[in-house]
This record gives structure tokens, C-alpha cells and sequence, in this order.
């Protein structure tokens, strides 16, 4: 009969509205909650027959909650460089423990601060996963979850790392008298202490186990923009003969810049070095200078003299802060000024974020209405970019929740009247009988 159909409709309506309700609930107690992503009510008819002509039967209507997942917050300034937002599409990758079967989920909730062990959690416990850096600051991306770890950095206090640069500025006397010994000069000399350089400067690098070696560089001119040049240790403390880890000839343009292209390329390649003392050690790369640039050796009427010059490695201190660039770099700064890469932050994206499972914590699961998650580094493939320093805010229009509050009550109210009503009609039905 139409009138239970009516009634069994006006039941829905209310449990239809009172689910909607519980969406607004959910929304306006979360507006402060970081990364929270709001939920709509969406409302779908329910029809009995659709077919029918000369009657009509009620089908009701039911609510269906619908995440708003991929819609962006706003980043907010925050005073804390752990705390990270991402500018664009993708999620962190966290697990839910430091264990390789710890549970996956992701999430956008990026208020990570270091715990008691050192690794990085959001305020949730999940713990925050990314691509160990090798020395050379490299790391394989196979596209799998296992391939990541959590994301740790106290370990590195009190560790060491190996020089692998040599940064270095310096200026040779273009009226440099030839000596005499050039024209029998051979190499090695220099390093043996036989010929006495023009110009020479010793710069302090370290081995693996943060053991400081001496590296001495020499110029000896031979020709008009033509020296001669050897880098060697001193003391001898290298497997290589006389200590002796590079030589050959320096060239200048006649503007008294750099002519690397018609100079030893062994002086600017990277030194393969062994040490003595058994500690491993790193290609060092010698950045000095680009080919016609004066942006590390020239070769002008002033003093030889070294501009300036930088090293890296040598024993870590205490990591006293953590730095993560847009590319998702994340790196340790050491309480001695030094910085070291350490980790690189991926970000997973989906075909349908929209899809993906909510979970407890601010957090989402894999379904296969999202599809599987495509791990790449942040700003490749759709993904964004990490914004270190900043939080992303609820999504959710608190005047719109409010609206929709209102909304809800009075279409609640209205399904309750269907009751009432159809009650009323049924009790004159029941009088038909008096």
C-alpha cells in the first residue's frame, strides 16, 4: 500500500539526513586538524518501480558520504622545519611502526617531529618513510615500498664522512719569472721536494673514519699562461708512488682565464685515493673552475694567493637541525655548521585519491576504487612539491558546514512530518471501521 511506502520513506529520510548530519559533526570537530580532509553527503533516490502508472510506491532516498580527499588546504607558516606541507597532488608515505611489516598508510597530516629513538613521526605515530642516500648522495628508486625506510638522522652523531670535494679559488702571478729548474722539470719533482714550487697551498682532507690527511697542491710556471702543476700527499701517506695523485699542465686564455680544455684533464678529474692507514675513502672532486671562467684558478699580475677554499667530511657532530628542500631532500645539520643529505622523501600518488580508504590518524589506505600508488620523487609525474616550514590546514568551509547544519535539521524535521502525517492517515483508515 502507498501509505507504507510513504512511511517507510519518511524513515529513510531520516536516516539519510541523520548520516549527513554526522559528516557535518565529523567536519566542524576536525577544522582544526592538520591535513584533515572534510567529507560531503551526497544524496542518491531509491525507487521501488519505475515503471508503474497507475499507482506510486515510495522508495526513500539514502545518503552516501564522499571524501573530499584530493581538494587541497591552505599551507600555513609553521615554526618547526619537520613540519612539512605539500604544494600539489601526492601524499607521505608512513608506516605505522619501524618494522619492514609495519602497515602502509598515507597521509598529508605533515607535523613530523624527531622522537626519543631519533625517527620522525607525525603526531598521529606514523613514522615517516623515504630513500636512503649513499655517499654520493644517490639512492635507487625500484618504484616498491620495501625499497623505503623510516626516516632516522641521530644516528649520524659522532659518525664521520669522507672528503669527496675540493673547492678552490686562487690566483697565479702572470709575471711569474720562468725559473730554471722548469726547463728540466719532470713530474713528481715537486712532491719529492726537488723543485721548489711558484705557489702552493696544503688543504686538510678526511678519510672515512674521519682521520685528517694533508693534500698539497703546486704550481711551478713553465711558459707564457703555461704551469705546471702537481697534487700530491704530504706526507706521503697514499698508496700512490711519491705520494703523488695527479699532474700535468695548466693553461690560461690570454684574458687570463681558465683553459681547461687545453689542460691535463687528470687535474680537474676526480682523485681516486687509498690511504695508508686502511680507512676508506671517496672520489674527491676537484672543483676548480669552469673552462674560460674565473671562478676558481687565474691568472692575473697579482700575487699568487689562494681566494678561498672549501672542504667537506670529517667527523660529525651533534645533528642539531634537519632541513628538507623542495625536492624532498632531507638533510643534517651538524652543531659544527656542516650539512649532510641523508634521506630522500618520496611522495605516492593515485589515479583517484578520491577513493582511497580512510583510516584512523589523519590517514589513508589503498583500495581498488584509488588504484595502486605511484612512488616518485616530489615534482615528477603529477606529484607536487614539499614545502618545508609549513602545514597544510582543514579543507573544510566552516560557513559551509554551518549551511549545511541547517539544512540537515529542517529536511530531518520535514521526513519526520511524513510520519506523523501517514500516521494520521492511518489512524482514519483505522476509524473506516467504527
Amino acid at each position: 500500500m502507498s501509505l507504507y511506502s510513504a512511511l517507510y520513506a519518511g524513515v529513510s529520510g531520516l536516516g539519510a539526513q541523520s548520516n549527513a548530519m554526522a559528516t557535518v559533526a565529523d567536519n566542524i570537530t576536525n577544522i582544526n586538524t592538520v591535513g584533515y580532509k572534510g567529507v560531503t553527503a551526497e544524496f542518491r533516490t531509491m525507487v521501488t518501480d519505475g515503471r508503474a502508472r497507475s499507482s506510486y510506491s515510495a522508495g526513500g532516498v539514502v545518503s552516501a558520504p564522499q571524501a573530499m580527499i584530493s581538494k587541497q588546504g591552505l599551507l600555513q607558516a609553521s615554526s618547526s622545519q619537520t613540519d612539512l606541507g605539500i604544494d600539489g597532488a601526492g601524499f607521505f608515505v608512513t608506516r605505522n611502526g619501524v618494522g619492514a611489516n609495519a602497515d602502509v598508510a598515507f597521509t598529508r597530516a605533515g607535523s613530523f617531529k624527531p622522537d626519543v629513538e631519533g625517527y620522525l613521526r607525525n603526531t598521529s605515530g606514523y613514522y615517516l618513510q623515504g630513500w636512503r642516500l649513499d655517499p654520493q648522495g644517490n639512492y635507487i628508486d625500484t618504484g616498491s615500498l620495501d625499497a623505503l625506510e623510516p626516516v632516522r638522522l641521530s644516528e649520524l652523531t659522532g659518525s664521520a664522512a669522507a672528503t669527496d670535494r675540493i673547492q678552490m679559488r686562487a690566483n697565479l702571478r702572470s709575471d711569474q719569472p720562468i725559473a730554471a729548474a722548469a726547463a728540466t722539470y719532470t713530474a713528481g719533482q715537486m712532491a719529492s721536494g726537488a723543485v721548489t714550487p711558484d705557489f702552493t697551498r696544503s688543504i686538510d682532507v678526511y678519510d672515512a673514519q674521519g682521520g685528517a690527511h694533508r693534500v698539497t697542491l703546486s704550481y711551478l710556471k713553465t711558459g707564457a699562461n703555461e704551469w705546471a702543476s702537481e697534487i700530491y700527499a704530504d706526507p706521503a701517506d697514499v698508496t700512490a708512488a711519491g705520494g703523488l695523485l695527479a699532474s700535468g699542465t695548466v693553461q690560461f686564455n690570454p684574458d687570463g682565464s681558465l683553459d681547461r680544455a687545453g689542460s691535463t684533464a687528470a687535474l680537474f678529474d676526480p682523485l681516486a685515493v687509498t690511504w695508508t692507514n686502511g680507512a676508506g675513502s671517496m672520489p674527491i672532486t676537484l672543483a676548480m673552475g669552469t673552462n674560460g671562467g674565473l671562478d676558481g684558478l687565474t691568472q692575473f699580475s697579482g700575487e699568487s694567493a689562494l681566494i678561498s677554499s672549501s672542504v667537506n667530511g670529517g667527523l660529525l657532530g651533534t645533528v642539531s637541525s634537519v632541513e628538507v628542500s623542495p625536492e624532498g631532500v632531507v638533510s643534517a645539520i651538524f652543531d659544527d655548521g656542516t650539512a649532510r643529505a641523508v634521506f630522500q622523501l618520496p611522495l605516492a600518488t593515485f589515479a583517484n585519491a578520491d577513493g582511497l580508504v580512510r583510516m584512523s590518524g589523519n590517514a589513508f589506505g589503498v583500495s581498488s576504487s584509488s588504484g595502486s600508488a605511484a612512488i616518485n620523487p616530489p615534482g615528477s609525474l603529477g606529484g607536487g612539491m614539499i614545502s618545508s616550514g609549513t602545514l597544510e590546514s582543514s579543507n573544510v568551509d566552516l560557513a559551509q558546514e554551518f549551511t549545511n547544519m541547517i539544512r540537515f535539521q529542517r529536511a530531518y524535521s520535514a521526513s519526520s512530518k511524513i510520519i506523523t502525517t501517514v500516521d494520521d492517515m492511518l489512524q482514519e483508515l483505522g476509524n473506516l471501521k467504527r
